[in-house]
């Protein structure tokens, strides 16, 4: 059906329209659409073979909404004819269109403003739904029959259907091709007298569906999607609406949700009902060995069962176990005496990497919880095993020195003789021969971990004899070189395990009570098809002995190792960095300490080059990997700049025998520096009658708990503790403290100006809760303590010049705002110091994120010298804008001394000649070099490590180096007589002349990597 609006036929009274009549037209302009809409439903609801309503129940709806009455009588008379009056009546109330009162178009008989259904006859026609039976005389025929083909004309215009050319009904001429569109369409049935007139029900069911689509539907159901992020609504009409929302819904708790549809509005409640957890709902320990982790709902068991996902403080983890309905963990803490818990003492449990059920959520928490043990241990059943043992399961762990005391055990009121075997963590088996029948078992003497002692109460039990030895089970797989395999009893000796053939044995076996864990050498694995697994000589505590064999289809791992998390910190004695990488399963030593695995790179791409770091951003020293916490610490033996960086990890694979490759992965994260510097300064102003001192760090400080900044007692100056003060923290970073009696302990000089004076400050933890510290002679200390400055102003404390494109300048304090053309940079740029130091502007900065060090840009036409000169300076303009947070400039005028830490290169061209000597068979050559800087060489056997030279792709060997003026040095090589056509190559490795400084400036940084080439020539020869 073609999707179409209304047009509308102008009248007469359409020229004067009032103020209550352009009302109706806006109504009228409102509903076209929907009308539309209504009488394309038609087919479906009038004609459908599966109609919802008869036309007697659509008669009592349309009678409900006040759209028609019936007769007297009360009935619905759907067999009779219907007027044209009756017809605009019920379309008009059917659409809810405003009626037209006062207005009478037309000129029938006893038509007028008076007339019964004039104003829906009004109404219908100036939404263009129905028009007069003659135009000429401008007749309506209220009264008139309404006929099957005059409701099908109605129904095509009111719709724009296209009339075909080509019929096939019995219809009026005039009306064949609106019968045949509304035939086409389904809009009325075939086969009838189109000339006879329209029934009641006919028009009701039209009636009804035009009514039905004008209402507004209601939300009647909904579905929640996609973690909360999507709900779709199911709407009265059976239309569906979907909705994507900013946020996702919070779980389990009732919210509004807007939307709008076909021009409505809707807000409905909707509440994400989930069933997966959301938090960590209770943390507890009723005994000292086990902790128990209680989620709000389901979580995945793989990850929720990987004991490196827990950290109970100081404590190492034995296992975890996830109950039947996903909610809850019990973690068993190690089978050793500094892994007990202390009663009645907070401790904390961190939860980190355990994902809930659906993945939706990661939790990464730390929660406090205090063990609390008053219960005394309990038999929690006794398992007779056959007539030489028996064994007794305790309600909790229980210390393994109480059990093997046979005396703690009698039977039937005597002590039992035989040895004891201790299962950790609450498991007793006892060798003693019993007869069958039932016995009483009285245990003293056993205690918990809290020194709670069992209370001897009797427990009775049954010996039967057991004439059978164990029986497998099942068989379940690790991968292709662990399986576990359960017996239907407690094992106690077993033979050899092994799958196949006798020669792939297990090269490890471990009993936990009936199951025993094999692991399969990775040279033997199992087949990725069926196994059968064989288990000799496996005995029950009652001698019954028999070989065992069962199927297993080894389950593969094919789960790529992926990083749950990369954490910062820093070296305490060197300030540098290093970052641990936590990893989700067991990978390989190899791929995980191979240090191009790591790059270091800044926000724009680049890789970090620096002291403990290559050109390409690679670590230096070689990761270092812990299988125990499944952690890899990456050394970047440097300090880094306080701001994001990059980390990217590629190539690790896990331990899987059929090796699974990790996807690419890469993390930003932010280098944080709470060693060294950890104060960027201290000064201090007065203020009417007040002495006040600022102490402002490196980055926001803690403002409450053992670490927080403002406490008057974590300050001294010159050594002093402060007193009368107030302390406060002002700008996150920054500590204000006031004298009340004008006393900060400082010092002062005759003259009244500020002496030397230092301040200290201990036990100090950034907002993150790390505590700050310095170093004193390699020692780390969480004391610091810093110079107070006489003013306010911040001032140039350092500048190095990194590269010929950089230059780092440092400030004595943080830097809110800058400029790069505050800062002029002075260099000599010749050897011989004969011109006029160098004048350069940078063209760009960049503030670090500590605002302590500015990077000032140079581009490739505006560089810095390789040679800088020892007088180079950087100096500040007279009135610079660069300024901090409070909008006060740096000291103007100021001026440093420039560091060069610039890597000299040598040039591209290299001369060589034909020196004097050589043997026989071979010729002496000198190759000269060069450079951009000065040169200073090391010892020949560094230089031959460092350099390489090769002669047509053949490598030579340096016989000698020799510096030949300031700037230039030769290297003497042998070999056979050349010609000119021959190509010298002499490659310098930047990266191992770096750690050997074989090649350096007079500053002593090492020549970068660079090649230079060229031929021999006669004309140069000695």
């Amino acid at each position: 059906m073609s999707n179409t609006s209304y047009s509308f036929k102008e009248n007469s009274h359409m020229k004067d329209i009032q103020g209550g009549e352009k009302k109706v037209m806006k109504k009228i302009l409102s509903v076209a659409l929907s009308t539309a809409m209504a009488f394309s439903m038609f087919a479906s609801v009038a004609f459908g073979a599966d109609a919802k309503l008869t036309p007697q129940q659509q008669f009592d709806a349309l009678k409900a909404a006040g759209i028609v009455t019936g007769y007297p009588d009360g009935t619905a008379g759907l067999d009779k004819t219907i007027t044209r009056a009756e017809l605009a009546t019920i379309i008009v109330k059917a659409i809810d269109l405003e009626p037209v009162p006062g207005v009478a178009t037309y000129k029938d008989q006893n038509y007028s403003v008076n007339h019964w259904a004039a104003k829906y006859i009004e109404a219908a026609t100036e939404a263009g739904i129905l028009t007069g039976k003659d135009a000429v005389k401008q007749l309506f025929g209220p009264n008139d029959n309404l006929t099957v083909q005059e409701l099908a004309v109605v129904l095509v215009k009111a719709l724009k259907l296209e009339v075909p050319a080509e019929t096939n009904n019995t219809a009026t001429e005039w009306a064949k091709g609106y019968v045949q569109a509304a035939l086409d369409k389904g809009l009325i049935e075939s086969g009838i007298n189109y000339q006879a007139n329209a029934t009641r029900a006919q028009v009701v069911v039209a009636a009804h569906a035009i009514y039905e689509a004008n209402q507004v539907p209601t939300v009647a159901s909904y579905e929640v999607s996609e973690a909360g992020k999507v709900v779709e609504f199911k709407l009265s009409n059976d239309e569906v609406v979907k909705v994507t929302l900013d946020e996702a819904l919070a779980p389990n708790k009732e919210t509004e949700v807007k939307f709008s549809h076909n021009g409505h509005d809707y807000t409905h409640k909707v509440t994400y009902v989930t069933t997966v957890a959301q938090k960590v709902q209770t943390v507890s320990a009723e005994n000292l060995k086990e902790v128990v982790v209680v989620f709000d709902g389901t979580v995945d068991k793989k990850s929720a069962e990987n004991k490196l996902n827990y950290e109970v403080k100081d404590k190492k983890v034995d296992s975890v176990k996830l109950s039947d309905d996903k909610t809850t963990v019990t973690i068993l803490l190690a089978d050793e005496s500094d892994s007990v818990l202390a009663n009645q003492k907070e401790t904390e449990l961190k939860v980190k990497n355990v994902k809930n059920e659906d993945g939706t959520k990661t939790f990464e928490e730390t929660v406090k919880f205090t063990p609390v043990d008053v219960k005394i241990p309990e038999i929690k059943e006794v398992v007779g095993l056959g007539t030489s043992a028996f064994k007794v399961v305790f309600s909790e762990p229980v210390q393994k020195s109480d059990v093997y005391a046979s005396s703690n055990y009698k039977v039937n009121g005597v002590s039992v003789s035989g040895n004891v075997e201790y299962s950790y963590p609450n498991v007793a088996i006892i060798n003693a021969s019993l007869p069958t029948g039932d016995h009483k078992l009285t245990v003293s003497n056993i205690r918990d971990f809290s020194g709670l002692r069992i209370a001897p109460i009797e427990q009775s039990f049954t010996i039967a004899e057991d004439t059978a030895a164990p029986e497998i089970v099942s068989i379940k797989s690790n991968d292709l070189t662990e399986i576990e395999i359960e017996f239907n009893e407690t094992v106690k000796t077993w033979g050899k395990v092994y799958h196949g053939v006798s020669g792939n044995t297990a090269e490890k076996v471990e009993k936990r009570d009936n199951k025993l864990i094999v692991t399969f050498p990775r040279s033997k694995p199992l087949a990725v098809t069926e196994n059968t697994i064989y288990v000799e000589a496996v005995t029950d505590y009652s001698g019954n002995k028999a070989n065992r064999e069962g199927k297993v289809n080894p389950t593969l791992d094919t789960e790529r190792p992926t990083v749950n998390k990369v954490e910062v910190k820093q070296d305490d004695a060197t300030g540098y960095h290093e970052l641990e990488v936590h990893f989700s399963k067991k990978v390989t030593k190899e791929s995980a300490e191979k240090r191009t695995n790591y790059t270091i790179k800044d926000k724009d791409g680049k890789a970090v080059s620096g002291t403990g770091l290559d050109n390409d951003g690679h670590p230096y020293s070689a990761p270092v990997y812990d299988a125990e916490t499944n952690k890899v610490t990456v050394k970047l033996g440097t300090k880094l700049d306080t701001k994001d960086y990059v980390l990217e990890v590629a190539n690790v694979v896990d331990t899987a025998y059929v090796a699974n490759t990790m996807l690419p992965y890469s993390v930003t994260f932010s280098a944080k520096q709470t060693v060294g510097d950890a104060i960027t300064r201290v000064w201090t102003i007065k203020e009417g009658n007040e002495r006040i001192l600022y102490v402002q760090f490196k980055s926001n400080v803690k403002t409450s708990g053992e670490g927080r900044a403002d406490l008057a007692e974590k300050y001294q100056v010159n050594g002093k503790l402060l007193k009368d003060v107030d302390v406060d923290i002002v700008s996150g970073d920054t500590v204000r403290i006031k004298s009340t009696k004008n006393d900060l302990n400082l010092v002062f000089a005759n003259d009244g100006t500020l002496g030397t004076n230092t301040l200290t400050a201990s036990l100090i933890q950034d907002s993150d809760g790390n505590y700050f510290k310095q170093n004193y002679n390699g020692v780390s200390s969480h004391t610091l303590t810093k110079d107070v400055s006489p003013n306010n102003k911040i001032q140039l404390s350092e500048a190095k010049a990194t590269s010929r494109t950089e230059l780092k300048v440092k400030f004595d304090g943080k830097v809110n705002s800058f400029r790069a053309d505050d800062f002029r940079v002075h260099v000599r740029g010749d050897y011989a110091a004969t011109t006029a130091a160098q004048v350069i502007i940078p063209d760009s900065a960049e503030l670090s994120t500590d605002g302590v060090t500015l990077t000032l840009k140079f581009n490739d036409n505006n560089k810095l010298p390789a040679y800088i000169g020892t007088d180079a300076k950087v100096k500040v303009v007279a009135s610079p804008s660069t300024s901090d947070a409070q909008g006060i400039a740096i000291v103007g005028g100021f001026e440093i001394g420039l560091i060069d830490e610039i890597r000299p290169e040598i040039n591209d061209g290299l001369t060589v000649k034909k020196a004097v000597g050589g043997t026989a068979t071979a010729a002496t050559y000198e190759l000269i070099l060069t450079a951009n800087d000065l040169v200073q060489l090391g010892s020949l056997s560094d230089i031959q490590k460092v350099v390489e030279v090769k002669y047509n792709d053949d490598k030579l060997t340096i016989t000698d180096a020799q510096p030949l003026g300031r700037n230039q040095f030769v290297l003497t090589v042998d070999l056979n007589p050349i010609d000119d056509t021959r190509y010298f190559q002499v490659k310098i490795n930047g990266e191992a002349n770096k750690v050997l400084k074989a090649i350096t400036d007079e500053q002593g940084n090492a020549f970068a990597e660079k090649a230079a080439g060229g031929h021999f020539k006669s004309s140069y020869t000695n």
